[in-house]
């Protein structure tokens, strides 16, 4: 907001009783406003920036850069996303852009389904881990018209990362709620576990309601589910699981290829799709990238509610193009990045 100058005593020749010491400290008075207003300004636009950078609505850009800005990044024109670069400490956090309310995530719920998973029961290199017998209820949600799902029979026996790979690669909900109910003995019991975990990661505008993301109660941001990404792909067998480009299916021959598309861009490793008529599309992604001496780093970035009021494949589409687009922004800025400079302008600007 710019300020309005303060309004002052009339010090115009037709003033009337002035003394001549008084007409000359009045005749000075505009340059005194002058350099008032200017300092006011000042105050005023350090305090509305001061402001902003705490605002997660506004608070985008790249912190390779010494200022913040939304330029900084390609960032979605509606919707919210949230990007980071391990490696290069604070200046690692690009930011969050758009609203920070929560909403719908559709099928990216299944990363965090697949971190308690992991967590409960871990495995390691290419252990397949205990088998698991498929129930009625998950044979026949196969058939769903109405969701996406995996084929399977009753009473197969499938090994714990085969059902993590059928509910990440094609995104099963009926694997998902399989999972669930094997883990905790019902869905909703692990739900809560779901939930408990959300909290002990600090995802405080995150409240699960279903394992597998097809309820549209089930919400979240792009921030929170950026610390999920962050967590997760620190577990080895997941990242093996959501870079395989596709899985063999389980009741059928043939492959059944990964929902996403993003992986063809070179670099990328994950992570997982979402999308639904309530939360438009939705990409949890992860690409590795060198900077200026060769070194790899992890970058990770959440794309949410990208064209909601379209079908879910347009909203898909338009998360694959945005996050395409951030990629690609990110591969160049850390490309040109020195990571021992970026660490040492970072400690040394705290």
């Amino acid at each position: 907001m710019r300020p309005t100058p303060e309004s002052g005593e009339d010090d115009s020749p037709h003033a009337s009783g002035p003394t001549a010491e008084r007409l000359h400290r009045l005749r000075h008075r505009p340059a005194l406003l002058v350099a008032a207003t200017a300092l006011l300004t000042l105050v005023l636009l350090g305090g509305v920036l001061h402001i902003g950078a705490g605002n997660e609505a506004s608070d985008a850009g790249g912190l390779f850069d010494e200022a913040k800005s939304d330029a900084a990044l390609p960032w979605p024109g509606e919707g919210q996303a949230a990007v980071l670069v391990e490696g290069f400490g604070e200046r690692g956090d690009l930011g969050a852009h758009g609203p920070g309310r929560p909403v719908p995530i559709a099928s990216v719920t299944k990363v965090m389904t697949a971190y308690v998973i992991l967590r409960n029961h871990p495995l390691h290199g290419s252990e397949a881990g205990p088998a698991i017998t498929v129930d009625q209820r998950a044979a026949d949600e196969s058939f769903s018209g109405a969701e996406s799902t995996v084929e399977i029979r009753r009473g197969q026996q499938l090994s714990q990362r085969r059902l993590l790979e059928l509910m990440l690669i094609p995104s099963g909900n009926n694997i998902a709620r399989l999972l669930a109910r094997w883990d905790a003995g019902s869905q909703e019991a692990f739900v809560a576990r779901m939930n408990r975990v959300a909290d002990d990661l600090g995802m405080d505008r995150t409240t699960y309601t279903g394992a597998s993301g097809a309820e549209s109660t089930t919400t979240s941001t792009a921030a929170d589910q950026l610390k999920l990404a962050r967590q997760v792909m620190r577990d080895k067998v997941f990242r093996s699981i959501v870079s395989q480009p596709d899985t063999t299916s389980a009741a059928a021959s043939g492959a059944l290829v990964n929902t996403n598309d993003l992986l063809a861009t070179p670099g990328v490793i994950g992570i997982k799709t979402g999308s639904s008529t309530p939360a438009g599309g939705a990409l949890m992604w992860a690409v590795t990238v060198p900077d200026r001496r060769g070194e790899k780093h992890l970058a990770l970035g959440v794309v949410l509610h990208q064209r909601t009021e379209t079908s879910p494949q347009e909203g898909l589409k338009a998360a694959f193009d945005t996050s395409r687009a951030l990629v690609e922004e990110v591969r160049g800025q850390v490309a040109a990045t020195d990571p021992a400079t970026a660490a040492a302008t970072s400690s040394g600007s705290r």
